[in-house]
């Protein structure tokens, strides 16, 4: 915990301080790329599949906030490596490391996740996790704000590197886990082409009676495929269902 003698670090001008689970706060820009659905579900699913790992990496880290709720399961002994590319993210997530006093649980890297210099400690993590950017260059339209840019599109790396990366890190026993779109093809073809084998996808619908948006995906080096239910967000009449009480209730928030 933060020590009484130190001072926080304050929201500038441009962000928001909001809370991430019952204990820990993340900052963000108010008008940049903000946590969302799809980091807490990653992280869920991430949390509840290795609640025992001791030693975890988030790679392409963004401002941190998959890879703080996933460390929040975690065992108080548990440290875990960010991995990030965009210095305005990095400096975000140093601010909410700070804020939260967990620097002696969480090692902050600015680096390009396709860098081997970035994470040279191949086979060594219990549990990788990772929230690729969903878009192909040619396939949308890129936005003109930097950081929000870069984390849709796939400037710096896609699935396939994702995948790629995570395998290099991995123990033999270990698990990684990422989101990314539904209804895209990619993602089982970029787990095969790492020599990983895909142990569970869990879809989430937004809305019960809709196509599903997202997918968790989580996979090792060994093991069979497990069918499971998606995650429903909402009631086909638009009130939260109990799925996404589930996950505030796993963060530590009253049900």
């Amino acid at each position: 915990m933060r020590s009484a003698m130190t001072t926080p670090p304050q929201t500038n001008a441009d962000e928001s301080l909001d809370q991430l689970t019952k204990d820990w706060w993340v900052f963000q820009l108010k008008k940049g790329h903000r946590f969302s659905t799809d980091d807490v579900v990653t992280a869920w699913v991430a949390g509840i599949a290795r609640p025992d790992a001791k030693r975890l990496i988030d790679i392409g880290a963004g401002i941190g906030s998959v890879g703080l709720m996933t460390l929040a399961f975690m065992d108080a002994s548990a440290k875990t490596v960010f991995v990030e590319a965009q210095t305005v993210s990095h400096a975000l997530c140093r601010k909410s490391i700070a804020y939260n006093g967990l620097e002696g649980r969480v090692e902050l890297r600015l680096g390009d996740l396709r860098d081997l210099a970035s994470a040279p400690e191949s086979g060594t993590f219990d549990l990788v996790t990772g929230s690729p950017p969903y878009t192909p260059v040619d396939k949308g339209v890129t936005s003109p704000h930097p950081q929000r840019a870069a984390c849709r599109m796939e400037l710096r790396g896609s699935v396939f590197d994702y995948c790629k990366t995570a395998a290099r890190l991995l123990k033999p026993d270990g698990t990684f886990v990422f989101v990314h779109a539904a209804a895209d093809p990619r993602p089982p073809k970029a787990i095969t082409a790492a020599g990983l084998v895909l142990n569970q996808r869990r879809d989430v619908i937004f809305r019960a009676g809709r196509k599903p948006t997202i997918s968790v995906f989580l996979c090792s080096f060994s093991g069979e495929y497990e069918v499971v239910e998606p995650f429903v967000m909402r009631t086909a009449e638009g009130d939260w269902g109990p799925d996404r009480e589930r996950l505030r209730v796993a963060l530590g928030f009253s049900a």
